[in-house]
């Protein structure tokens, strides 16, 4: 069935697809910024859009790939596709197969309101620019192994994405990110895969509003720079919250990680500013090392984390010289009543660098022996350890929600 509508740059057609008619056929027959629109039913079809139009779904039809390549391949610029069921990709990791696999060249490609399942890949976005990617449910093949998954998204070698309110779950790397620039996430909750994100080699990048929980970790930032990373949350990873690796100038803030393995764990990391984030209950608040130095760290609480830092270097570290951070197990006190502690801030002295290599001392950290090992360790410097010193600790916390972070672990990690 055939007919036209009118719309604001002029006569678009619109084509109806109802089930037991083909979608392909459709598309064959439409015009270039046609709609086509699919009724409810079960499709088995692998299509190709290779002109620009509107693929928009009826009450939610169903496409299956039949377990076979790529369900859809979008290879025209300017497509939409809104509101299906895309299902059933193929499962070759060196083919890409993906539910929606947008191809080199196919700019502004609009995916929206689509659950995507039991797909190799989600969807595969290589060479396209300003994609928008927006409000889909994404699941991969659960009953495969995590390292014979595919991502959720796959972004490769694009600039301007907008990856916005997606919930991805049960993939290798929810959002996997490589060589693609000035992007958007906004507003994605991913779950129960390797990492809620992995961003690589990719610059100028917003990451703002996500959730990322129970993976192996929240958020891989790694060999990249001029990121903004602010008003995430990362709790219950088995292992980090939001890594930091090979980074530079970037801005990461106003984040919440807790109940993981490692909060933040930061390796050759220079010239950031980490300011206003809520590091809670994590086994390590932060792990730092390799050289990470030069950063402005500023304003931050870290909260009943088991071990607050964990430094490998040579020499001091000064964060909070300008405005302090605050530490729940600052030992410290504030004769003069400004809220900021009269002694400095020392992360790992001679009792921390104990329960490292002696595990069980930990029992012992309330007593009064392993208190006094903490003042003797100060008055003696020769016995001290090159630590994370703040000189300008506050005595309380900005995060006055912080006990709603309390007990969020990975399931029998504690």
């Amino acid at each position: 069935m055939l007919c036209f509508q009118v719309s604001g740059s002029g006569l678009a057609g619109e084509l109806t697809v109802q089930a037991g008619q083909s979608i392909a056929a459709a598309i064959a027959r439409a015009a270039p910024g046609d709609v086509v629109r699919v009724e409810r039913g079960h499709y088995r079809e692998r299509l190709v859009i290779d002109k620009p139009l509107t693929l928009k779904g009826i009450n939610r039809p169903t496409l299956s790939g039949d377990l076979k390549g790529d369900t859809i391949r979008v290879t025209a610029t300017d497509v939409v596709i809104d509101g299906l069921i895309v299902r059933d990709s193929g499962d070759s990791l060196l083919d890409q197969n993906a539910g929606i696999y947008i191809w080199p060249g196919a700019h502004r490609a609009v995916v929206r309101n689509c659950d995507l399942a039991y797909n190799l890949f989600g969807l595969w976005i290589e060479k396209a620019n300003d994609v928008r990617i927006e409000n889909n449910l994404i699941t991969g093949k659960r009953d495969y192994r995590s390292s014979s998954r595919g991502n959720g998204i796959q972004l490769y070698n694009t600039t301007g994405a907008h990856i916005i309110g997606n919930h991805i779950s049960f993939v290798r790397d929810a959002i996997y990110v490589d060589v693609s620039h000035h992007a958007i996430f906004r507003g994605n909750r991913m779950h129960h895969s390797r990492y809620g994100t992995h961003y690589m080699n990719s610059y100028y990048n917003l990451w703002e509003g996500n959730d990322s929980w129970l993976n192996r970790g929240g958020l891989a930032l790694m060999e990249v720079r001029n990121q903004v990373v602010r008003n995430n949350r990362a709790w219950a990873n088995s292992d980090h919250g939001i890594m930091l690796r090979t980074i530079q100038d970037a801005v990461v803030e106003n984040n919440v990680v807790a109940g993981n393995a490692r909060g933040f764990f930061i390796y050759d990391a220079e010239y950031n500013t980490l300011r206003n984030n809520l590091v809670v209950d994590n086994l390590v608040g932060v792990h730092l090392w390799a050289g990470s130095k030069n950063n402005r760290v500023e304003g931050n609480d870290l909260i009943a984390n088991r071990e607050q830092v964990r430094y490998v270097g040579a020499r001091d570290e000064v964060w909070g010289s300008e405005h302090g951070n605050h530490w729940s197990n600052y030992l410290g006190w504030d004769r003069d009543g400004d809220g900021i502690g009269d002694i400095p801030y020392e992360a790992n002295d001679m009792v921390d660098r104990l329960s490292w290599r002696h595990p069980m001392t930990k029992l012992l950290l309330a007593s009064p022996a392993i208190q006094t090992l903490r003042l003797i360790g100060r008055q003696f410097p020769l016995l001290r350890a090159p630590s994370v010193v703040d000189p300008n600790p506050r005595m309380r916390q900005t995060h006055n929600d912080w006990r709603n972070w309390l007990g969020k672990f990975y399931p029998g990690s504690r």
